[in-house]
């Protein structure tokens, strides 16, 4: 089905869950990433009759809202590596890691980089701390740079992906080593990572110049509707119940499915046998690209 499916090694992690080496053909469309709006990306075009696989009720309730039908609540990719990739008893947490917003290859962000990491330099106080860029602002060398003359550790967490060829899968393996070191994870807009920095407990932010995307969709309303949703995250310091709650409902926390059900549901019954998801060894491999 759609590439999308494969987008941060989405497909990949379900697949480790039910226990399966390679991730067979999922037979509907993935939400890849949280927003506002019904879960995919504006213009998505569906084939009638396949199933919309969200992250959560909320989102399969936002697309509703839309006229759009054949939504299967399954609970985020996220979610599963979590119970596959248990965190270590009593793991120190340092500094604060930024999660700036980001364009992605069709669209690009503007805005001051240089602006924005005084602000959060102002904030954050004397931490460590840590810039992490999506790929095609962490290969432009002058945004790298402002934020290492600054101060800032400065990496990416690597490719998602495009028609199936590029991605690193091991992306949110990435995200979830650095999001366990870090006490803080800010952004200057709401976005997946501070929800899933919130379900392993970092205390969350949001605050700063929210930057604009060239040619923004005005369907997902902006910052404007993000604030209207969710006006108890746009605070530096998000109350750690208040952050918790919100990512437990946007992540589908508790809306998983036993690896049968859920293989089920991605059209793979006939790869799984086992009724229950494989635990997977914490991975060894570096977490990050950095800057040499």
């Amino acid at each position: 089905m759609h590439h999308a499916n494969h987008f941060y090694g989405h497909a990949q992690i379900l697949a480790r869950y039910c226990g399966l080496a390679e991730a067979p053909t999922i037979w509907g469309y993935l939400q890849h990433g949280w927003n506002t709006h019904d879960g995919f990306a504006v213009g998505h075009d569906f084939v009638p009759g396949r199933p919309k696989l969200v992250w959560s009720e909320a989102v399969a309730r936002r697309g509703w809202a839309l006229g759009l039908r054949d939504y299967v609540v399954i609970g985020s990719p996220w979610a599963y590596l979590l119970t596959v990739v248990p965190e270590a008893a009593d793991s120190p947490r340092e500094g604060t890691i930024v999660y700036p917003f980001h364009g992605w290859e069709g669209q690009q962000i503007v805005g001051d980089h240089a602006a924005y990491a005084d602000q959060v330099r102002e904030r954050e106080g004397d931490v460590p701390l840590t810039m992490c860029l999506y790929w095609n602002d962490f290969e432009q060398p002058q945004i790298r740079r402002t934020y290492e003359e600054k101060g800032f550790r400065v990496i990416t967490h690597g490719r998602r992906g495009h028609m199936y060829t590029g991605g690193d899968v091991d992306f949110l393996d990435h995200q979830l080593i650095e999001l366990r070191r870090h006490r803080r994870v800010v952004s200057n807009r709401m976005g997946s990572a501070l929800l899933y920095a919130a379900s392993v407990g970092a205390e969350v932010g949001v605050y700063g110049d929210p930057m604009v995307l060239e040619n923004d969709h005005a369907v997902l309303g902006g910052m404007a509707r993000q604030e209207r949703l969710l006006p108890q995250m746009h605070q530096d310091a998000v109350p750690a119940e208040v952050a918790a709650g919100v990512a437990a409902r946007e992540l589908g926390l508790d809306e998983t499915l036993p690896p049968r059900m859920l293989a089920h549901a991605l059209g793979w019954d006939d790869g799984v046998s086992s009724g229950e998801p494989v635990p997977q060894e914490r991975r060894s491999t570096p977490a990050t690209q950095e800057l040499g």
